[in-house]
């Protein structure tokens, strides 16, 4: 698919006023056994913002090129996405006035499609995964052509943009507002954006605060080799500078029967559920909540369930896919992340960059 030139006649005109529909989200007490009873954690929804969890970082990486000129008045912007940013970026464009254009892939649900063409971004499919690298590598290489074909386009660069991490700053001072401390903060990881912005800013007010890293099987984040991954949101098949690895306490590997099984649980006994990031990190903070009985547990359900309706709430998929089984009711511990090769829930509390790049100062 060829993407056509933007000319500053179709150049969208912002609605600043969108920027109030974002954040503020509110804060739950989950109790629903996952498999057995826990002590409870908190989850901030962020379903429930406009935009999604990614608009956070979507107005920041816009607003940071912007502001350095990186990104002229009502120029493209470009980016590679699995969905979730999507949203987000076309909540950005529609707010600051710029037409966007996401590179998505074959494997990205039809209703996420449509979803973001109503928003009023244009898709450039890749059809065939990078042998290598899946479907991520291969998006990005079609990215590299379409910012060849569109001049003065802006690449956000989520992966490896510092404006990604930052923008997730008042996320975590709302989650300050909200509570009196916490213990363990329990975040997925895809970019690395949002576990590094909050967990900075929260150590600022709580120490001592840990945080646990949620990966699923077959991403190369935390050392693991790359293999065909299921569960779309979170993992990855490059190595995002964004992941602050030092200040990781420990990472969980989930698979998608885990994660499925929790989603499932969530939407049938307290109404509050979304996709793989959403399960997988409510499994992981349900077991926190459990071994570490009256330690305060807090995560982020960075989505809700309504784009998986197709997928983790269709039965015919998840029985095509063998994804109704029991699920593992607690992890098994490995010694190194890139020593063993996990294939479902499996912890390490050992966290090191597998590339042994040097730590990024922040700004």
């Amino acid at each position: 698919m060829r993407v056509s030139h933007f000319s500053p006649s179709r150049a969208l005109h912002g609605n600043p006023e969108l920027l109030t529909l974002m954040g503020e989200t509110p804060l739950v007490r989950i109790t629903t056994p996952l498999p057995h009873a826990h002590g409870g954690f908190w989850a901030k929804l962020e379903c429930l913002s406009a935009g999604g969890m990614k608009a956070r970082a979507a107005v920041s990486m816009v607003l940071g090129a912007r502001a350095r000129g990186q990104l002229c008045p009502g120029a493209p912007i470009v980016e590679s996405t699995s969905g979730t940013l999507g949203i987000g970026l076309a909540f950005a464009g529609q707010m600051l006035g710029h037409p966007v254009v996401l590179v998505v892939d074959d494997d990205l649900e039809p209703s996420m499609r449509a979803l973001l063409s109503a928003y009023g971004a244009r898709l450039d499919v890749v059809t065939h995964p990078h042998p290598e690298g899946g479907w991520q590598q291969a998006r990005l290489d079609r990215l590299q052509r379409v910012l060849a074909e569109l001049p003065g386009a802006f690449w956000p660069d989520q992966y490896n943009n510092p404006d990604n991490p930052s923008g997730y700053t008042s996320l975590a001072r709302e989650l300050v507002e909200q509570l009196d401390h916490a213990d363990v903060l329990v975040c997925s990881v895809g970019t690395g954006g949002h576990s590094a912005g909050v967990v900075r800013e929260l150590r600022r007010y709580w120490p001592l605060l840990r945080l646990i890293g949620v990966d699923t099987v077959g991403s190369t984040i935390f050392g693991q080799p790359a293999r065909h991954r299921l569960m779309r949101g979170l993992g990855s098949s490059i190595y995002p500078r964004n992941v602050a690895y030092h200040e990781f306490d420990e990472v969980h590997w989930l698979g998608p029967v885990e994660t499925v099984y929790a989603c499932r649980r969530l939407a049938r006994h307290c109404f509050v559920s979304g996709g793989w990031s959403t399960g997988a990190v409510a499994l992981v903070a349900a077991w926190v909540a459990r071994v570490e009985n009256g330690a305060t547990v807090v995560t982020i359900f960075p989505d809700g369930p309504y784009r998986y309706l197709n997928t983790i709430f269709d039965d015919d998929f998840c029985r095509d896919k063998g994804l109704l089984g029991p699920p593992k009711e607690h992890p098994v511990e490995i010694v190194h992340p890139c020593r063993t090769e996990v294939s479902d829930w499996t912890r390490c509390r050992s966290v090191t960059d597998p590339l042994g790049r040097p730590r990024r100062v922040s700004a």
